[in-house]
């Protein structure tokens, strides 16, 4: 397989990650169609990656004219056959369930030609758990991406039957659409990165949970001593809350983790408010004008009093 002649790309999920990964695909030069079965979500995709664009340009990343080139190779669809039938690489990036991954990826796998790679962005769970269900186990591996505004790092992850010259091929893709890929040695949850953040991200949650400090205090300790510009619970609202719940709970019902559970429930009364993170416009914060992004968030509360003349 040559990734010379990956040049159509299928996106599986028009939610935030999917849209990011077609988007930089179609950057540098892929045809990129963008699936998802709710049109409302596609309908929202269509205006959410002109916004997209327009960091991209805001950042001396693309000129006007790259722009334009750019959303003409995307295009977006809820029909499965005209998004597959002439795909070289698929991502997907639905829900953190495998039993719905492995599902779609067999729906794929009949519409799909033989040499199209199927790849899975999903945050936390490994390949093996669901590659016998997308057909074509020896063809299928993790391509994980990060946030690609301000990342440019990607997990490559394999399981023990994927065809080594198809990692080969991912890994050479990855670099060609200018990723860093770290290639894992053998499955791991939650990656390289991923796994040192949650460990993060779950001691923040449990804090907030048993009431140690107010969400905002967690934020500023974190922001104040590493001189960062977001904290765990900003860039929660980032990832979204939704998908952050999905994880917590998903391993603290596989691992019977109470302190895990624990957070999942304090995530949960966010949800059930319809507070999603930066995507509904609300989550820890509110957007989009966040708190911790405010000018003085980091001073003293109680500045020094001036010197006695």
């Amino acid at each position: 397989m040559n990734s010379e002649n990956m040049q159509n790309i299928l996106i599986i999920g028009a939610g935030t990650m999917g849209l990011q990964i077609g988007f930089l695909c179609a950057v540098h030069g892929c045809s990129v169609a963008v699936y998802d079965v709710d049109q409302g979500v596609l309908a929202q995709a269509e205006k959410r990656v002109k916004t997209l664009a327009k960091r991209f340009s805001q950042q001396n990343r693309l000129s006007p004219e790259a722009v334009e080139q750019t959303l003409a190779r995307l295009s977006f669809t809820s029909d499965p056959e005209a998004a597959g039938r002439d795909a070289d690489l698929v991502s997907e990036s639905v829900p953190e369930d495998p039993a719905l991954k492995g599902k779609i990826f067999a729906q794929f796998h009949k519409i799909c030609p033989p040499r199209t790679i199927f790849t899975t962005n999903t945050s936390s769970l490994v390949p093996s758990m669901f590659a016998k269900a997308t057909g074509r186990p020896e063809r299928f591996l993790a391509f994980h991406f990060h946030d690609v505004v301000t990342s440019n790092i990607v997990d490559v992850m394999p399981h023990p039957g994927t065809l080594p010259e198809v990692t080969a091929a991912v890994k050479t893709f990855a670099e060609k659409i200018g990723q860093i890929p770290i290639m894992l040695q053998k499955e791991h949850p939650g990656y390289v990165f991923n796994t040192m953040l949650m460990s993060f991200l779950g001691e923040a949650l449990s804090m907030a949970a048993k009431g140690v400090a107010s969400i905002e205090d967690i934020d500023r300790a974190w922001m104040g001593v590493m001189h960062t510009q977001v904290g765990p619970f900003g860039i929660m609202d980032s990832v979204g809350l939704d998908t952050v719940w999905k994880i917590t709970s998903y391993w603290a019902e596989k691992r019977q983790d109470p302190k895990a559970r624990k957070n999942a429930d304090f995530i949960k009364k966010y949800l059930d408010e319809g507070s999603l993170g930066q995507k509904s416009g609300r989550g820890f914060y509110s957007y989009p004008d966040p708190a911790f992004a405010r000018r003085g968030f980091l001073r003293s509360r109680n500045p020094r009093p001036a010197d006695k003349k």
